[in-house]
């Protein structure tokens, strides 16, 4: 039976001794980030180079001039190229996502140290698998979510008709709340089928006749296992994944405020470095969720596909049968061996020959006697 362990230490530990695999995806973030920041930085410099509004930006944040920025992004040539650009990173993106999280998972749940090599292997064995999890996290989210959008929709309409003022603010952010907590229940579900799916892929399948067994890829036979596990550990699973999804959109907010209002123009390197610091604090409590994720997989794994479980009998059992434990034959035990008895050791000096026994290899013969007669 595996050994019961607090879900959120131990998930801290599977990170940060896999910590290779969390600066590995890292350093891919901050690349693609670099490649596809040109265009953006030539659109912002066009804007904001010859603008008077825009030295209000090199010594604080400024709303008013960030949100006219993004209104004029789109204008023009440059915006319709930097929207392709924007829309080419999302499979870059994704590519990145596909190769570098199913080895990451693979490490957390193996002794296999996060090399580079290691993660991309890993991710081009789990690639499909990953792509399949990823078309049907979007179709269910979209069955369930959209509907939820719309409700939204119509109940900040009917909120913004009858009330104004904190109560209109505060009924809004209730439902988007409300829809926020139902998103984060669809991607910890989704989180578990995708542990689950590198866990199965340890498995082989039952081998064909005359064929060789091959790793289990089967998705859907994880969706069981996953909802399984959230059912019976929601409570502990799902408040863990709050509250690291929370702390790190608090450090992201909390560095950006710090770096724009206080490492303002000149110092731009303190600024980059402290942004970057609220990022990698991001991606750490996303590796953390997935650590946890992990170590409740790994209290309750998945049943090998080798090995069905075995199932109680239902019903009433016949006495007469002979398989009842009662008929049952039980065989005497075996006899152990009783060693031979050592033979006493004659004399070595044999005792003389007796007048009335012929001694050894004389041929003896007997008087014959005449017949009697008998009497008349």
């Amino acid at each position: 039976m595996p050994e019961r362990r607090n879900i959120f230490l131990h998930g801290l530990s599977l990170t940060l001794r896999r910590l290779p695999a969390l600066l590995w995806t890292y350093v891919f973030n901050l690349a693609l980030a670099f490649l596809f920041s040109i265009s953006l930085n030539l659109q912002l410099s066009k804007l904001l180079n010859h603008s008077l509004a825009a030295q209000r930006l090199s010594s604080g944040f400024d709303r008013g001039p960030i949100g006219e920025t993004y209104l004029h992004l789109h204008e023009g040539p440059m915006g319709a190229a930097g929207a392709v650009t924007g829309h080419a990173s999302i499979p870059l993106f994704l590519i990145v996502y596909f190769l570098l999280v199913p080895g990451t998972l693979f490490c957390y749940q193996t002794d296999a140290p996060a090399r580079l090599g290691t993660l991309l292997k890993q991710g081009l064995l789990h690639f499909w698998r990953f792509v399949r999890i990823t078309l049907l996290t979007l179709l269910v989210s979209g069955l369930i979510l959209g509907p939820l959008f719309f409700l939204q929709g119509k109940w900040a309409d009917r909120v913004d008709d009858h009330m104004v003022g904190r109560p209109a603010f505060l009924l809004i952010l209730a439902g988007n709340i409300v829809l926020f907590l139902v998103a984060s229940i669809l991607r910890l579900y989704f989180d578990l089928v995708e542990v689950y799916t590198v866990q199965l892929g340890q498995y082989f399948r039952p081998a064909v006749f005359g064929k060789q067994p091959r790793p289990d890829r089967r998705v859907r036979r994880t969706l069981t296992p996953a909802w399984r596990t959230l059912r019976r550990h929601f409570s502990q699973a799902w408040p863990i994944f709050l509250f690291l999804t929370l702390l790190g959109f608090a450090a992201v907010i909390l560095t950006a405020r710090i770096s724009m209002h206080m490492l303002a123009q000149p110092r731009v390197w303190p600024t980059f470095l402290f942004a970057q610091l609220g990022l990698f604090l991001m991606l750490l409590t996303r590796f953390w969720q997935r650590g946890a994720e992990t170590s409740l997989s790994l209290q309750n794994p998945i049943l090998s596909p080798s090995l069905p479980p075995i199932r109680p009998v239902s019903g009433t059992v016949d006495p007469n049968d002979p398989l009842h434990p009662s008929r049952r034959i039980r065989l005497a035990p075996e006899p152990h061996p009783v060693p031979p008895t050592p033979e006493p050791i004659s004399d070595p000096e044999p005792a003389p020959p007796s007048l009335d026994e012929p001694a050894p290899g004389v041929f003896h013969h007997e008087p014959t006697k005449p017949p009697t007669k008998p009497p008349p």
